[in-house]
């Protein structure tokens, strides 16, 4: 099954870290993000696990709920966040789910065979309220993953659901960002009254309407 960027997001039952769940009810009415890893008990998986339990404070702030996938059992999970929590100095508190069968891995197309034909490669979805396929990230599995991305990403993410606007390349939360072109330049100062700049016709800027 191949999944895009606006498609619903396959829901699913499956035996977790932290006991059996039905995905959209963990969900709820939050945003989401899920994120899969080759194996339990591999380097770089376990420096990304330690450091999204050391973010939990700014997924939760930003009602973002977040849960990790690996093809192992609950019980090597369970030795595994131990490892995690003590290399990593933190707590993982957010379950991990135990794919022994990979059909989660196959609902989400997580197994590239060029890359291995057995192991899921990184993916990470970012899943919105209304269940939908926000962001789709895929890294190899000699590179770890870039959690501040992940984060500014939802904060764009975010705020252009709100707003008519986008969000320049390196955006960071705070900065300017630009207005869409489906809002015509006469109509901008009603809209963002906070001021903006024409830089082309097709290029118009405001500072960040909700800031």
């Amino acid at each position: 099954m191949s999944i895009r960027i606006g498609d619903i997001a396959p829901n699913f039952k499956a035996k977790t870290s932290i006991g059996d769940i039905d995905f959209y009810e963990f969900l709820g009415d939050s945003w989401g993000v899920i994120f899969s890893h080759p194996a339990d008990y591999t380097p770089v998986c376990t420096t990304e696990l330690g450091r999204t339990a050391s973010l939990k404070g700014e997924f939760e702030k930003r009602g973002v709920k977040v849960i990790a996938l690996s093809v192992d059992s609950v019980e090597s999970h369970k030795g595994w966040i131990n490892d995690i929590n003590e290399t990593q100095n933190t707590e993982v508190e957010f379950p991990i789910i135990a794919d022994e069968e990979k059909k989660v891995a196959n609902l989400y197309d997580m197994i590239h065979p060029n890359a291995s034909e057995t192991l899921t490669v990184r993916s990470l979805f970012i899943i919105s309220p209304d269940k939908k396929i926000k962001l789709m990230l895929t890294y190899p599995a000699s590179t770890g993953r870039n959690f501040d991305e992940v984060l500014r990403v939802i904060d764009s993410l975010q705020l252009t659901a709100k707003y008519s606007v986008a969000t320049p390349a390196d955006w960071k939360d705070g900065e300017d960002v630009v207005v869409m072109n489906s809002i015509k330049t006469e109509d901008i100062p009603a809209k963002f009254p906070k001021g903006h700049k024409v830089i082309k016709p097709y290029l118009r800027t405001t500072p960040q309407p909700n800031k």
